[in-house]
């Protein structure tokens, strides 16, 4: 009697509830309670896994901890949920009472476990993690080995990335994907795609996960003909037509490859429209100058009943600082509070600045900065700021940017270079002379400035300074060539219009 109405229980938790339905499940709770089969683990882990999936992980808990007896399954449910939940430290509380309990987890135990460690930033304790895989010899598990890489990756650590993904003997498209991404987050555009070509020569076919990384990785290295062709592919397969990631991924791309046009086609040829669409799109016209169109965007986003978040007034005053629209980044600045409830962020401070540097407004800027009520990570605030006064040539206040940049960031060459910049647009000599010997105290260099093309597929780097590229020669003389033929245009056109101002 017992077996058949446990059974008869467990077949309902397993498929005859949805999972909106918790009441429903608590009614079996208690007809096991009541029929006594509390003994039973599979019943109890069919329990514990159905209040797990509707979030209810406090009953999941009760049940877990009123289990007589408990399988590996059981425990690696309750790990697994709380890391979906977000609730790491949870997660790691069930494991560690597990290891005191002297039992030895199995390969569906880690993954959870470092997709915690990511989302806890704790890169020691994901290494002692992997330690112990190793020692139970699981690193040769395709679902371990994928969770370790794409810890690694979350952490920004991509020298052990590479070094487990390559010792990944079976790699199907998740572990590619990872790398993928990896590169793409760390800005190593050209080995991301290097490693998409990889994987396609290795067979392994393109999926809907991999396609925003291949696009941001395109995005990011400028090649558009690798974009496009990617484009082309998604066009053709109707599966992916309406995935809105794949379609935010395209607008970023072609924004990034300087093709606003194809960004504005994609946008308004999608079905599916989220806020990370619309303030990707009002992102591009930013980058592109284009601030009023991003105005109007943000205005329609708002009218088709979608609120902004800290990305997306992150985007628009950037937009406004891009455009020199110094009235409006005021207003939007200050409904950020006003209308929204929450206090600006860096991000936000560093934006506005960033428009009242470009404006000329550095007295108000610098007021700005000193009224931030965050207390730390103020370095892009005091950047922004110093940007303008490099723009604007003012020492006073570009000197008192800088050296709170110093305190924050003294490593950083890029500060004494700045406020070099400054004194040398004044000829103050003696304190380019003086700043100059502090960096070199320091043990400090300019990096020098880089930029690159793509021909025909390959990728041609230029450094400042840097004449080691095989056609130099030539390439010096074509940029000759190119500025006084632009000289000769500008005082032909200069000429011109003296004579017509004579006339």
């Amino acid at each position: 009697m017992h077996c058949g109405t446990a059974f008869h229980l467990s077949s309902f938790l397993r498929n005859h509830i949805p999972l909106s339905a918790i009441s429903q499940a608590k009614q079996i709770h208690a007809q096991i309670l009541v029929h006594g089969l509390l003994y039973n683990v599979t019943l109890q882990t069919d329990l514990l896994l159905f209040y797990s999936k509707c979030g209810s992980l406090r009953d999941a808990q009760q049940v877990f901890d009123r289990m007589a007896e408990r399988n590996m399954h059981s425990w690696n449910i309750l790990i697994f949920w709380y890391v979906q939940n977000s609730m790491y430290s949870d997660s790691w509380s069930v494991f560690d009472r597990f290891r005191q309990m002297g039992l030895r987890p199995d390969h569906y135990t880690f993954p959870p476990l470092f997709k915690a460690c990511a989302g806890m930033k704790d890169a020691y304790l994901g290494k002692m993690l992997y330690s112990l895989v190793i020692k139970l010899g699981f690193e040769g598990y395709v679902v371990v080995s994928s969770s370790v890489l794409e810890f690694y990756v979350k952490c920004g650590n991509i020298s052990d990335a590479k070094r487990v993904f390559f010792d990944i003997r079976c790699r199907d498209s998740v572990a590619w994907n990872s790398m993928i991404s990896g590169f793409g987050r760390a800005g190593f555009y050209t080995a991301a795609l290097n490693c998409f070509r990889e994987m396609l020569g290795a067979g392994v076919k393109m999926d809907s996960m991999m396609i925003p990384s291949v696009l941001n990785a395109c995005g990011g290295e400028g090649d558009l003909i690798r974009g496009k062709e990617i484009h082309g592919q998604v066009t053709k397969s109707l599966k992916y037509d309406a995935d809105v990631a794949i379609g935010n991924s395209l607008i970023d791309m072609y924004a990034k490859c300087g093709c606003l046009g194809d960004a504005e086609k994609v946008f308004r040829s999608m079905s599916n429209l989220n806020l990370i669409t619309w303030t990707t799109m009002i992102s591009c016209y930013g980058v592109h100058g284009r601030g009023e169109e991003s105005l109007l965007l943000f205005k329609q986003m708002r009218d088709y009943g979608y609120v902004p978040n800290c990305i997306t007034f992150t985007a628009i005053l950037a937009s406004c600082s891009h455009s020199g629209l110094i009235d409006q980044g005021r207003k939007i600045f200050d409904t950020i509070s006003l209308d929204y409830g929450f206090e600006p962020s860096v991000e936000h401070y560093a934006c506005m600045v960033d428009l009242l540097g470009r404006c000329g407004y550095l007295e108000e800027a610098l007021r700005l900065v000193k009224s931030m009520k965050l207390l730390v990570a103020k370095g892009s605030a005091w950047g922004a700021l110093l940007a303008g006064c490099i723009m604007h040539k003012n020492v006073e206040i570009g000197e008192i940017a800088a050296h709170q940049l110093f305190d924050l960031e003294p490593r950083n060459p890029s500060n004494y270079i700045a406020l070099c910049s400054i004194y040398e647009s004044l000829g103050m000599w003696d304190s380019v002379s003086l700043i100059r010997l502090k960096m070199k105290d320091l043990g400090l260099a300019k990096t020098p400035g880089c930029s690159w093309i793509t021909i025909s597929g390959t990728i041609h780097v230029f450094h400042g300074g840097d004449h080691s590229h095989p056609l130099t020669v030539q390439l010096y003389e074509t940029l000759d060539t190119i500025t006084k033929d632009m000289e000769f245009s500008h005082h032909t056109l200069k000429a011109f219009q003296d004579d017509r101002f004579l006339q």
